[in-house]
């Protein structure tokens, strides 16, 4: 049975934790600057929490700040090294959408390798301290732009189609849930759980690749919409908050949220739910193999050890 709770898509992040006492727990979250990002890590600091945000510039929010590009994986390890002790949750919270054609020194899709092969090193790498914890999480923020596409394993980093920006946002949002499911088999007897998530339509910084066209036309089809609505940030927070510390998911992974409930699959026609293939047990494990192959390619190879 899908897994429901007493929240919905007005609930916000700090009624998630309010009666929460986090005191002890250390929490990293990615992106933590802005947007949802800086509204998951207001509310988990709320209620006691440790929290480091792990941004690319500094942020000013009265939060401990460490320095971190998820597209270079220099940056990812240097981040991994300098982490020390347990760690309670991780919240893969930081990504880009829709952003021009753009390759990393490597020659990876930028939007593959911030939102899908940074995370991936970043919580492989801390794999030992999240195992420390002894009843850990892992958060996958993903988003309903997983229905645009599947992981393309055979051209992912668009090689020889035609780059689309839409389409490879989709194939990174799919590869966040493929994550979770993989994970969550490999890591659940450690005590690590691993859940994704579709935080809703929020208007962040996120979509600053998007033109006024573009944004226009995504206003006007979301609000003509009537499964979809806009949320402010700390509405947006409040799944990733959820599936960060709250005692209702306690040993639950591999799973897809919205709204602070399990998402159900998509209906035609509609913008949410799962599409069959981000849920898919063999394409997790493949995506998790490509990963490591990925990231040795590039000269890392402490991820191979999980």
């Amino acid at each position: 049975m899908p897994i429901t709770t007493p929240y919905n898509d007005e609930t916000t992040a700090m009624q998630v934790v309010e009666g929460l006492d986090l005191s002890g727990r250390r929490i990293i979250v990615t992106g933590g600057g802005s947007g949802i990002g800086v509204e998951t890590a207001r509310a988990l600091a709320s209620a006691g929490a440790d929290v480091t945000i792990a941004v690319r510039t500094p942020a000013e929010i009265g939060l401990p700040s460490a320095h971190l590009d998820l597209s270079d994986p220099a940056s990812v390890d240097a981040f991994v090294a300098s982490w020390e002790g347990s760690l309670h949750a991780l919240v893969n919270n930081a990504g880009v959408m829709a952003c021009p054609e753009t390759r990393t020194p490597q020659g990876w899709e930028l939007q593959f390798a911030t939102n899908h092969l940074g995370h991936f090193a970043l919580a492989t790498g801390l794999y030992e301290a999240l195992r420390a914890a002894e009843g850990a999480r892992v958060v996958s923020v993903s988003s309903s732009g997983h229905l645009r596409s599947p992981v393309v394993f055979d051209d992912i980093h668009f090689e020889r189609r035609p780059y689309e920006p839409w389409e490879a946002y989709g194939q990174a949002k799919t590869a966040n849930v493929l994550f979770a499911v993989e994970a969550t088999r490999r890591w659940a007897d450690d005590g690590i759980f691993v859940n994704a998530l579709m935080p809703g339509a929020i208007r962040t910084p996120l979509q600053r690749h998007l033109d006024e066209e573009e944004l226009e036309e995504m206003r006007q089809r979301i609000d003509s919409t009537s499964d979809l609505n806009w949320k402010t940030p700390e509405q947006g927070a409040a799944t990733s908050v959820l599936c960060a510390v709250s005692p209702l998911l306690e040993g639950v992974g591999g799973r897809y949220f919205e709204d602070g409930n399990e998402a159900g699959p998509n209906q035609p026609g509609t913008r949410r739910g799962y599409a069959p293939y981000p849920l898919d047990p063999d394409a997790a494990a493949r995506l998790w193999d490509v990963s490591l192959q990925t990231l040795a390619g590039a000269g890392r190879q402490a991820a191979s050890a999980t």
